[in-house]
């Protein structure tokens, strides 16, 4: 044999020979990288992260999430790492390969609450440039969170390429972040980050600034005005959120006081079982859901809108017999008629008791009616909005009713002068029946309202009754104008004293100055025109 071929042959030898046992030795930063998750060494798993989240293996994204969900096994006999899937199998963390099974050496790599920010920005920086909108704003927003300088190369990468207006202005809050609290960012990046902050104006902002440490005079000075001028912003915001859960009360007050407006201010029956309809209201939304949820889920969205009419109906129907079986007998003596209606609110309490048990029973929100959504620095709840224009609907069309119909008109006479209604041929007591059951009707749809906001039990209504009556009495009895401003006036008051003296003190307080007031004004607010209330 030759000696060239001898030689060309050794060669060939050799190579093979350092295919097949050296190369494998010499493994990849990505898989050493994932190779020190299985040290159990907190110092290893963070630079771990790091090196994976910033490689670009198509791996890095499952193996963050995975470490989050505690989902990444490590052995420390072999150094080998596992993903488990939420189904159950399991991948080789390096290579992607599947595993038959996961050893039994194997346990969760740990986590602290600094490797936990840690991988929060990783998976932040993971999804900065996923096509989806909705995950990159959240990406961003994770970033923001967790100000990792790790993540500041993937935010400046995504930001050069982002278009939308919203998921712009978020990585540009989150690099503001990042460089607040690096140590190497010049004083002019840390300025800008400063009046980035400021302009965002929350709470995060505000927190990310008190605690950002020692800095250069100019930084410390600008972050002191910044501070000053959130702390100022949030103060106003927190005005217009006390004042947003003030009219939030106030119509949920004013749907429960509405009903009693009517009937108190027509028959002057002081209605101690009115909380109940309201109950009854409820407990019919339970039902409906009940049924739906049985026979047509598919309907569950529409639970609400068919309630309203069977509660109103429920609760109207009620109230007619009530008046007709109990009222009628005891017009013009108003101790026995609040007795007898106290009396009555104790057999409806425990009638619902007896057929439906005395613990809460579930009333669910339909998808229009669930979440939340912010509007500058306050948060609005989408069944609390509902509500609100709801009531406001029942307002309106029962202003319509009184004013453009035959029975509103009957109503109307009655309230204003009895005597000369009945003279004028006018029935008063079928506009008394047909008033009560109006009343309790309109009760009926509050509890539909209420369920959505409250728990549903058989003491519903005892809640609501006493504040009730007040949104009436300091209103001016009668009055729906009047019912109108004193429940928003009563909500709003309430909240803006909670903070100061407490949810008991406040309404105490609340209690007084309504005493105070109706000492100057025994009418209320708006006090009923008519020969016979000012005989």
């Amino acid at each position: 044999m030759p000696a060239h071929l001898s030689a060309r042959l050794c060669s060939l030898a050799l190579s093979l020979f350092l295919i097949a046992f050296a190369l494998p030795a010499f493994a990849g930063p990505f898989e050493d990288a994932v190779a020190k998750f299985a040290n159990d060494d907190f110092s290893d798993t963070e630079e771990a992260i790091g090196v994976v989240a910033g490689s670009g293996n198509k791996l890095a994204f499952p193996i963050i999430s995975a470490l989050q969900d505690s989902r990444l096994m490590a052995d420390p006999d072999s150094k080998k790492v596992y993903v488990t899937g939420a189904d159950g199998k399991s991948i080789d963390a390096a290579t992607g390969e599947a595993v038959a099974s996961v050893p039994d050496s194997a346990s969760a790599v740990r986590l602290n609450n600094r490797l936990r920010r840690s991988v929060d920005a990783a998976l932040g920086s993971l999804t900065l440039q996923s096509p989806d909108l909705s995950t990159r704003l959240q990406a961003a927003q994770s970033v923001f969170k967790s100000h990792e300088e790790t993540a500041l190369e993937a935010v400046d990468a995504a930001l050069a390429k982002e278009t939308n207006r919203s998921v712009k202005t978020a990585l540009g809050e989150a690099r503001a972040a990042i460089l607040l609290f690096k140590s190497d960012a010049t004083e002019v990046e840390k300025l800008e980050a400063v009046a980035t902050l400021k302009a965002r104006g929350d709470q995060e902002a505000l927190a990310l600034l008190t605690g950002m440490g020692d800095q250069p005079t100019s930084v410390t000075k600008a972050a002191a005005s910044a501070i000053g001028s959130i702390q100022n912003s949030l103060a106003i915001w927190s005005m217009v959120q006390n004042a947003w859960y003030g009219l939030s009360l106030g119509s949920v007050l004013l749907l429960a006081a509405i009903g009693l407006a009517i009937t108190f201010g027509v028959m002057g029956v002081i209605n101690m079982a009115h909380g109940e309809m309201v109950m009854l209201g409820a407990y019919t939304t339970f039902v409906v859901q009940e049924v739906i949820r049985t026979r047509y889920p598919g309907l569950f969205d529409y639970s609400l809108l068919i309630a309203v009419p069977l509660a109103f109906l429920v609760a109207g129907a009620i109230g007619v017999l009530i008046e007709r079986s109990i009222i009628r007998f005891l017009y013009g003596r108003p101790l026995e008629t609040l007795l007898a209606t106290w009396g009555l609110s104790l057999v409806l309490q425990q009638a619902v008791r007896t057929m439906f048990g005395p613990t809460n029973r579930e009333v669910g929100n339909p998808s229009w009616m669930s979440g939340a959504f912010e509007l500058g620095q306050i948060t609005i709840t989408y069944n609390r909005l509902w509500i609100l224009l709801f009531t406001l609907a029942v307002f309106a069309i029962l202003l319509a009713m009184l004013r453009y119909t035959a029975l509103g008109l009957e109503m109307r006479a009655v309230t204003q002068n009895r005597r000369m209604a009945a003279s004028m041929g006018i029935a008063t007591s079928r506009v008394d029946a047909l008033t009560f059951g109006l009343g309790s009707g309109i009760a009926g749809i509050a509890g539909v309202a209420l369920s959505q906001i409250d728990n549903v039990s058989p003491n519903l209504g005892q809640s609501y009754i006493i504040d009730s009556f007040m949104v009436v009495v300091f209103g001016g009895v009668g009055n729906l104008w009047g019912t109108l401003v004193g429940a928003f006036t009563l909500g709003i008051a309430n909240k803006f004293l909670e903070p100061v003296a407490g949810a008991v003190l406040g309404k105490i307080a609340i209690l007084v100055l309504i005493i105070l007031f109706i000492q100057k004004r025994p009418r209320g607010l708006f006090a009923l025109k008519g020969r016979a209330v000012e005989a």
